[in-house]
C-alpha cells in the first residue's frame, strides 16, 4: 500500500501515540518504594498518583520531620522525588547521591549550581532526573515554541515577548518553565541575546513578565507582536495532576538508568 505524504505523517504520528500509550501503561509493572522529599501540594498529588500506579511511599520528608532525612531511610527506597525550595534542594540532591538512589526533582531556582550538581551526580555514578516542568503537554509546548521561533526568525517586524502567571506561593520568578521557553527562543531568534524579568527595553532583550495571583497552577504565553497583527501561543495548566503524573513517570523511567536525565529522554523527543 502506498501512502500519500499527509497520510504517512498521520500514520507515523499514530504509531508514536500508540508507542507512548504502551510506554505509559506498562512502565509501572515494577512496584517501587518512593521517597517523597517535600510534602506540600505537589508532594501530596505525587503520592496519590504513585499509589494509583501500585507504588509505595514509605519515606516522606517534610519540614516537620527533618530528623528522618537519613541515608539509612533513603536506602529503603528505589528512587526519591524531590519538590522543595531552592535553598534546600542542593543538600537534598547530595544526600540522595550519597545514599546511592536516583533522584527526580522539579524544584526550580537553583540552576546557578547546575554544574556542581551534575558533577556530583557523575562523581557518585548516580542518577539525576531534572525538569523545570514534568507536564507532558508543557514539554510538547517546549518543542512547539522552538519550531515557531524558527518560522518567525526571518520576520524582523515581529518582536517576541513572554508572560507567565502562577499562584502566590510560587517563590521564584520567572518560573523555571519560562526560563526554558526563553532559552529555546534565544537559541532560535538571532536578535535576542538575553532574557530579562520585565518588559524588554532593547531589541536584544527578551522580556518576561511574571505575575503571581490566586491559585493559578501555571500559564505561559509567547507573543510575537508587529504593527499590523500579533501571533500568540499559550499553555495553561488546569491543575497540578499533569505535573505530578510526569514526575511519577520520570521516577519509573529512572530504574536501570544512570547519569543526567530529562523529559526529552522520557518522551523520546
Amino acid at each position: 500500500m502506498c501512502l500519500s505524504k499527509n497520510n504517512r505523517a498521520t500514520h507515523l504520528a499514530l504509531l508514536h501515540l500508540i508507542d507512548y500509550y504502551i510506554f505509559v501503561v506498562y512502565l509501572n509493572e515494577t512496584s517501587m518504594n518512593i521517597a517523597l522529599i517535600g510534602y506540600g501540594k505537589m508532594g501530596k498529588e505525587i503520592e496519590k498518583i504513585a499509589h494509583s500506579r501500585g507504588h509505595k511511599t514509605p519515606v516522606i520528608i517534610d519540614i516537620n520531620n527533618p530528623e528522618d532525612f537519613t541515608k539509612e531511610n533513603l536506602r529503603k527506597c528505589d528512587v526519591a522525588i524531590e519538590f522543595t525550595i531552592p535553598s534546600s534542594a542542593i543538600t537534598n540532591y547530595l544526600n540522595c547521591f550519597e545514599a546511592g538512589i536516583p533522584v527526580v526533582s522539579g524544584t526550580t531556582g537553583w540552576l546557578e549550581h547546575k554544574d556542581e550538581i551534575f558533577g556530583k551526580c557523575k562523581e557518585y555514578a548516580g542518577t539525576f532526573f531534572y525538569a523545570s516542568n514534568f507536564s507532558v503537554g508543557v514539554n510538547l509546548f517546549f518543542e512547539l515554541n522552538k519550531k515557531l521561533a524558527e518560522l518567525m526568525a526571518p520576520h524582523k517586524d515581529y518582536n517576541a515577548e513572554m508572560k507567565e502567571v502562577h499562584h502566590t506561593q510560587k517563590l521564584d520568578a520567572p518560573s523555571g518553565t519560562a526560563i526554558t521557553l526563553a532559552e529555546g527562543l534565544i537559541e532560535k531568534l538571532p536578535k535576542k541575546e538575553k532574557w530579562v524579568n520585565h518588559a524588554g527595553q532593547s531589541a536584544n532583550e527578551l522580556g518576561i513578565i511574571s505575575e503571581r495571583t490566586g491559585n493559578v497552577p501555571g500559564i505561559h504565553s509567547i507573543k510575537y507582536d508587529s504593527e499590523v497583527d500579533f501571533i500568540e501561543v499559550t499553555h495553561s495548566a488546569k491543575n497540578r495532576v499533569g505535573f505530578a503524573f510526569g514526575a511519577v513517570l520520570a521516577a519509573e523511567f529512572c530504574l536501570g538508568e544512570k547519569g543526567i536525565l530529562t523529559m526529552k529522554d522520557l518522551l523520546k523527543l
